[in-house]
C-alpha cells in the first residue's frame, strides 16, 4: 500500500482541480434561461466558460480573464490551473471543461486524435521560456551565474515541476542535463505538482532555487519576491503551447470567441508582457 502522504498528494494532484471544475459546473445546473412571466423570476446568471489552463498561465490568464470580463460581462470565464498532464488525464476521463490551454502542444493534439477536442480549433498560442529563480533575499548571484547557480555549495534544494506530467519540469530536467549538471543536482530535486507549485516552494523557503516558467518569475505577484535569469532556449526542447476547444462543450461559439480574444492583439500583448514568445 502507498504511504499516507503519497496518497494524500495524489488526491490533491488529481482530484482537487477536477472537483473544483465539477463544483463550478454543478452549481449552475443547466444553461441559464429567462425568468417565467407568471412567477416574475429574474433570469439565471450565465454559467461561466470553464477553462483548464496550464499553471504557467496562472497570472497571465487572470489578466486575460479580467480584460475579457470588462467587455463581455454577459459571458463569464472561470479558469482552473494545474499541470497540463493532469488536465489531459482529467479531460480524458470526462472532466467538464470547455477549453484547454496546454503548456505542451502534444496534449491537445492527442485529445483531438481521441475525438475529445475539435481539431479545427487547435491553435498554438505561445512559446514558453524557462527561468532560474531565487528569493530576493538570497545571496546567490543568479543574475551573474544563470543556470550555473545550482552548483553553488549552499544550494540544498532545487524546485522543478514534476517531469512526469508537467512540460516545464521536463524542460528544466533537459536544461540541467544539457548543461552537464544533471547527475550533480539530481539528489537535490524537490518536485512540485505544477510549475506554479515549484515557484511556491522557492517563495516559501522550501527550496533555495527554482527552475520555473519565466511568465511566473515576471508576474506582478512574484516579481518583487525573487530574482531570476532566463535559461538559454537552446538547452531544452521548444515549449510550444497550444489551446483547443473541447468536444464536450455545450457552448462552442463562446469558447471559440474567448480563444480568438487570447490569440488577438490584446491577448498577444498580455502574453508578451509575461514573457511568452509568439508561436
Amino acid at each position: 500500500a502507498l504511504p499516507t502522504p503519497i496518497v494524500a498528494a495524489l488526491v490533491v494532484t488529481f482530484l482537487v482541480p477536477l472537483l473544483g471544475a465539477c463544483e463550478a459546473f454543478g452549481a449552475g445546473g443547466s444553461a441559464a434561461t429567462g425568468g417565467s412571466a407568471a412567477t416574475g423570476a429574474s433570469p439565471s446568471p450565465a454559467l461561466p466558460l470553464r477553462v483548464a489552463a496550464a499553471a504557467d498561465l496562472r497570472y497571465a490568464m487572470d489578466d486575460l480573464v479580467a480584460r475579457w470580463r470588462s467587455a463581455h460581462a454577459d459571458a463569464p470565464v472561470e479558469a482552473v490551473y494545474g499541470s497540463s498532464g493532469t488536465f489531459f488525464a482529467q479531460i480524458s476521463q470526462g472532466a467538464p471543461f470547455d477549453l484547454f490551454f496546454s503548456a505542451d502542444l502534444d496534449y491537445p493534439r492527442r485529445l483531438v486524435e481521441a475525438g475529445l477536442a475539435d481539431g479545427s480549433t487547435l491553435r498554438p498560442y505561445a512559446v514558453g521560456q524557462l527561468a532560474v529563480w531565487v528569493p530576493r533575499t538570497s545571496s546567490l548571484d543568479v543574475e551573474g551565474q544563470g543556470l550555473g547557480v545550482v552548483l553553488d555549495p549552499s544550494v540544498r534544494r532545487i524546485a522543478i515541476a514534476n517531469p512526469e506530467h508537467a512540460p516545464y519540469g521536463r524542460a528544466a530536467l533537459a536544461a540541467l542535463e544539457a548543461a552537464g549538471y544533471g547527475e550533480v543536482v539530481r539528489p537535490k530535486f524537490v518536485f512540485g505538482d505544477s510549475v506554479a507549485q515549484a515557484a511556491q516552494f522557492v517563495e516559501s523557503g522550501a527550496a533555495d532555487v527554482g527552475i520555473v516558467a519565466l511568465a511566473l518569475a515576471r508576474s506582478p505577484a512574484l516579481a518583487g519576491k525573487g530574482r531570476f535569469a532566463v535559461v538559454p532556449a537552446e538547452l531544452y526542447p521548444r515549449l510550444e503551447q497550444a489551446a483547443v476547444v473541447l468536444a464536450g462543450t455545450d457552448r462552442p461559439s463562446e469558447a471559440r470567441a474567448f480563444l480568438d480574444f487570447v490569440l488577438g492583439p490584446e491577448g498577444r500583448a498580455v502574453l508578451d508582457a509575461y514573457g511568452f514568445l509568439a508561436p
